[in-house]
C-alpha cells in the first residue's frame, strides 16, 4: 500500500524555513529604530544624560540646526557678536557645499562646526552604508572648507537609528541631541514663544535646539529665534549660567566609552 503523500508534497509551504527570515527582519528593525527611542526627552534624561546633552551645571551650550544659509545666518552671527556669545552650528552638508564662506566665517568668529547630516532626510529604512557614506561626505566638506575636524554629530529631526550611530563612530563622531528647544520652526513662533519654549525645561548643563535657517521650517521662522536671543543671553546670565558651544560645555562621554574607541575613517575629497 502506498502512503498517502505528506501535505507539503500536496502543495502547502511549511511554515518552518520563514521562522529565520521573518527573526532576522525583526532583529534588524531592532537594531535600525530602536536607538531612536532617544528621541524621547524622558528616555535621553534617564538613560543617555551625554547624549540629552548635559554638560557643566554652571553652563548652557547653545546649538543651532540647518544651516548655513546666506539670508539668516549673517544675522545669526551678528547677534551673538553683540552679545559676546560662541555657539554651535550643526550644518547640513549640502548647504555648507553650497555657501562655504559662512562656514569659514563661523570658524573664523570663534564658533564651532558640527555636522548635521548632508540632507535633511527620515530615515524610514535601514540603510548603513548610505549613513556612513552621507556621514563622510559631510565631514570631509566641513574639513575641506575650514581646516578642523568636526566632533559632534546630530541627526536629522534627532532621529538616531543604529545606522546613524555607527556611521558616526566609524567616522569619530559624538552624537549629541539636546535637552531644551524653542518650538522655532512653526509659523507662529515669536520671539517670546520660542524663549518662553527654551527657558521651561532650561537647567544647568542643558542643551538648547534652535534654527539659524528655515530651509527645513516656515518661511521666516529663523526671526523668532533670532529675536530669542537676547532674552536667552539675559535669562542665562541672571541664573549664573554661561552660555557658550558644546566645545566647552563639560560634556562626558556615555559610561564604558572612556575615551571613545572610535575608528576614525579616513577621510577623501568631498563631492
Amino acid at each position: 500500500m502506498v502512503n498517502p503523500r505528506p501535505p507539503e508534497a500536496a502543495g502547502t509551504t511549511p511554515a518552518r524555513p520563514f521562522l529565520p527570515f521573518a527573526a532576522t527582519a525583526l532583529a534588524v528593525a531592532g537594531w535600525h529604530i530602536g536607538p531612536a527611542a532617544t528621541w524621547l526627552p524622558p528616555v535621553r534624561r534617564a538613560l543617555a544624560p551625554a547624549l540629552d546633552g548635559r554638560g557643566a551645571p554652571d553652563r548652557v551650550a547653545l546649538t543651532f540646526d540647518d544651516g548655513p544659509d546666506p539670508d539668516s545666518t549673517p544675522h545669526f552671527l551678528r547677534a551673538l557678536d553683540r552679545l559676546s556669545v560662541r555657539a554651535t552650528f550643526f550644518v547640513l552638508g549640502e548647504r555648507l557645499r553650497l555657501h562655504p564662506e559662512l562656514g569659514r566665517r563661523m570658524v573664523a568668529e570663534g564658533h564651532e562646526l558640527a555636522v548635521h547630516g548632508w540632507r535633511h532626510e527620515r530615515p524610514w529604512r535601514p540603510r548603513p552604508a548610505r549613513d556612513t557614506h552621507e556621514l563622510r561626505r559631510a565631514v570631509e566638506t566641513v574639513v575641506r572648507v575650514t581646516g578642523t575636524r568636526p566632533v559632534w554629530y546630530r541627526p536629522p529631526y534627532g532621529i538616531l537609528t543604529g545606522g546613524r550611530w555607527a556611521a558616526a563612530r566609524r567616522l569619530g563622531l559624538r552624537p549629541v541631541l539636546w535637552s531644551a528647544w524653542g518650538r522655532d520652526w512653526t509659523a507662529r513662533a515669536t520671539p517670546d514663544s520660542v524663549l518662553a519654549e527654551v527657558t521651561s525645561t532650561l537647567r544647568g548643563g542643558g542643551t538648547v535646539l534652535l534654527h539659524d535657517s528655515d530651509a527645513m521650517s516656515a518661511p521666516g521662522s529663523w526671526r523668532a529665534s533670532l529675536g530669542a536671543l537676547p532674552g536667552l543671553a539675559a535669562v542665562c546670565h541672571a541664573r549664573g549660567l554661561t552660555l557658550g558651544p558644546l566645545a566647552v560645555h563639560g560634556l562626558r562621554p556615555p559610561p564604558g566609552d572612556e575615551p571613545y574607541a572610535y575608528v576614525n575613517a579616513p577621510l577623501g575629497t568631498a563631492g
